[in-house]
């Protein structure tokens, strides 16, 4: 009997997606994105599925050979694919979008306020056994928020602000409709206006240190600086400067430049609030995203177009 096309899972997969996949192709999970293993692995396969941690290089498309159809990302970031040299190859690209916004756009507003409130050093204090004083943080009630990108996720935040009585700018290099009550800045002048930025670019070429030193520099001082997009999109180095002197008040990151190496010079920062990637992870995202990767899979190998094609 012929053997089901191979579909190489090289990251942790929730089992609504691995049984999906089973049930119409043979299924090799083993031990993630570790280098050797995918090399050996690899040659075969009809599909791969990565995450934002897998580096899908033109080293392991060659190995993979003509079999394979379609990478799939369970993830809506894809800056781990060399997208040019999947093109020349005639193989397909997917990612998981709309189905993480709202719990990506929840966590946005969550650093926002445990970064305002200092939430994580209140917490450390009383878990040692002393009633610490003299936290005084900021409401978001009254201030302005600066959106950087006004994407999906972009646009839930927005929705979700509407209740604390912020002030809200947004700037984006697409004419995306906004509200009424959402004003359209140049980049420049949003920093300067914001007691809060969040950022929510795609990393590409053109986004990579977005948000560099002369963007800090520009920022309102005192200002608080959320990242929940790409850790590329911000320049480590100059952000930490900028907390060092003062100039912005703190920062609530979720991604980073080279995860999952947090530097020490972050780490060690007071007014720093520090996640490992959390922007989706919620059980009823990670399902809907297992789920959507794949049907991506499926789609391709069956000749039908991918709900969620990026390539």
């Amino acid at each position: 009997m012929p053997t089901n096309p191979r579909v190489l899972v090289a990251c942790p997969l929730p089992e609504v997606g691995l049984e999906l996949l089973r049930a119409r192709l043979t299924v090799d999970a083993g031990r993630g994105s570790n280098g050797a293993w995918l090399r050996e692995h690899v040659p075969g396969s009809a599909a791969i599925v990565a995450d934002p941690g897998v580096r899908i290089d033109c080293a392991l498309l060659d190995a993979a050979g003509d079999s394979l159809k379609v990478v799939s990302n369970f993830g809506v970031g894809i800056d781990n694919i060399d997208l040019d040299s999947v093109r020349r190859r005639g193989v397909r690209a997917t990612n998981t979008p709309h189905v993480l916004t709202n719990a990506t756009a929840e966590l946005t507003v969550a650093l926002m306020l445990a970064a305002a409130r200092q939430i994580v050093d209140a917490d450390a204090g009383v878990r040692r056994g002393r009633w610490p004083e003299g936290f005084l943080g900021r409401e978001l009630f009254g201030a302005t928020v600066g959106l950087v990108g006004f994407g999906r996720i972009a646009q839930r935040v927005a929705e979700l602000l509407d209740g604390f009585g912020v002030r809200l700018l947004y700037a984006s290099r697409s004419d995306g409709a906004a509200a009424a009550r959402i004003e359209r800045r140049e980049l420049g002048d949003l920093l300067a206006a914001s007691d809060f930025v969040s950022l929510h670019v795609p990393l590409t070429a053109q986004t990579r240190h977005l948000i560099n030193a002369t963007a800090l520099e520009s920022m309102k001082p005192g200002a608080i600086l959320v990242n929940t997009s790409r850790g590329g999109v911000l320049d480590t180095a100059a952000l930490v400067r900028a907390l060092r002197s003062g100039r912005l008040a703190a920062a609530g990151l979720d991604v980073y430049e080279e995860e999952p190496h947090v530097p020490a010079e972050l780490r060690e920062l007071p007014n720093t609030v520090l996640l490992p990637h959390l922007g989706s992870a919620t059980a009823a995202t990670r399902d809907a995203m297992a789920r959507l990767c794949a049907e991506n899979v499926i789609a391709v190998i069956e000749g039908r177009e991918p709900p969620a094609a990026v390539i």
